[in-house]
């Protein structure tokens, strides 16, 4: 089985109904498909009871939090690639998961365009022909638009549970820039993703220190806080590239050293 779609709900059986019949009418069937409910109680069990047959597995029951409830679909997923697609978010029409078994890939990530729907506004967003550590410092991979080798939770483990909004993020940052994982642009809107709640607020602490600790895992302080002062427009690409080199190294390249000194003498 090449694919498994993961499906985390909470008391969001609207969400959850837009969701189920995004998937069951794609005209691509051969893939798995896992439901984890947190113990809804507005309608979502019943709902998810009515379309049973549609599941290899699902649960309704208490959990500690999305990324718990997305890392149990993980332990007992059997498909090569894992898709996160949960309620409220839906493929964007009949033949995504048809086009993607079709393109073969075998990138451990492999990344498709999304349509985010804002309050006032919708807008798609394409996704990068490759990512790096700089596109993880403004960016972020869309989990409903990615399917990730189920290989890669096994080597690399499961979503971090400290965060409660940016755990995915993190996952994609440490897999690609520590782990060397692999990555593939899959030309095409794969789904739409309601833009809303907590994971919208910008401002939100938890979004902020979560990258930061993120990054000082990657790199040291000072590395990191020079990195923010970086003035790329004056850089040639070679230059970026070989402080990246020397950052994941653990050194300070000369450029970064210079930004430092420039610094410490302004304070």
């Amino acid at each position: 089985m090449k694919l498994s779609i993961i499906t985390v709900n909470l008391n969001n059986c609207n969400g959850l109904k837009k969701t189920i019949d995004s998937v069951v009418s794609q005209t691509f069937k051969d893939f798995e498909w896992i439901v984890i409910d947190g113990g809804s109680t507005d309608g979502s069990k019943e709902l998810i009871e009515q379309y049973a047959d549609h599941f290899a597995y699902w649960v309704s029951e208490p959990d500690k939090g999305i990324y718990n409830a997305m890392n149990k679909g993980i332990k007992v997923a059997n498909g090569e690639y894992l898709q996160f697609l949960n309620s409220g978010d839906f493929l964007r029409d009949d033949n995504v998961l048809m086009d993607f078994v079709k393109s073969n890939f075998s990138a451990d990530i492999v990344d498709g365009d999304i349509h985010l729907i804002y309050d006032d506004r919708e807008v798609d967003a394409i996704a990068p022909e490759k990512v790096s550590f700089d596109f993880f410092i403004h960016g972020t991979i869309w989990h409903p638009c990615a399917f990730i080798k189920k290989s890669l939770f096994d080597k690399n483990g499961c979503y971090n549970e400290e965060f409660k909004i940016i755990s995915d993020w993190e996952f994609f940052m440490k897999s690609v820039v520590v782990h060397g994982a692999t990555y593939a642009h899959f030309c095409r809107i794969v789904a739409c993703f309601p833009v809303d709640g907590i994971s919208a607020d910008e401002s939100n602490e938890e979004k902020k220190e979560g990258v930061r600790k993120t990054f000082l895992q990657i790199m040291p302080e000072s590395a990191y806080e020079a990195y923010l002062h970086l003035d790329r427009k004056n850089m040639e690409l070679q230059e970026v590239k070989d402080e990246y080199e020397n950052l994941m190294n653990g050194k300070l390249g000369p450029i970064v050293k210079l930004l430092l000194m420039i610094k410490n003498k302004r304070k």
